[in-house]
């Protein structure tokens, strides 16, 4: 389970990194704590870092599931589409909310997979 052990810890990175982009926006823009809304580059970062944190509570026992139940590697393979998704989103978000389609996909798909193969991995087992 280490290659999935390593994307989650990627993933949470990854997380940790757009918290802190919020922090520097949030000096940049003026924005002062505990506001969570003002100049519009700044509820950008605001926005994908919250949406990152939604994602991550379906993507890590997704993630845990498939690898269990299917294949670690296979389940890390997909979790690094997941990431540069995210990385994506991030890009594409803060430059413009309205194209960030590609980065959300490139998220929400391997998620998906991710779940939806780890819960048919139980139900074979379990039927096994």
């Amino acid at each position: 389970m280490e290659p999935v052990e390593i994307v989650i810890a990627l993933a949470l990175l990854q997380f940790i990194y757009f918290g802190l982009r919020v922090g520097a926006a949030r000096g940049k823009y003026h924005v002062e704590a505990p506001a969570v809304s003002g100049h519009p580059m700044f509820e950008r970062y605001f926005r994908v870092h919250m949406n990152t944190l939604e994602q991550l509570v379906v993507f890590v026992p997704a993630i845990w599931l498939f690898g269990a139940q299917i294949s670690a590697l296979w389940a890390a393979s997909i979790g690094v589409v997941f990431l540069l998704g995210r990385a994506i989103y991030l890009r594409d978000y803060v430059a413009d909310p309205k194209k960030r389609s590609l980065g959300f996909a490139l998220s929400m798909l391997p998620t998906l997979v991710l779940l939806l193969g780890g819960l048919g991995g139980a139900v074979y087992r379990c039927l096994s």
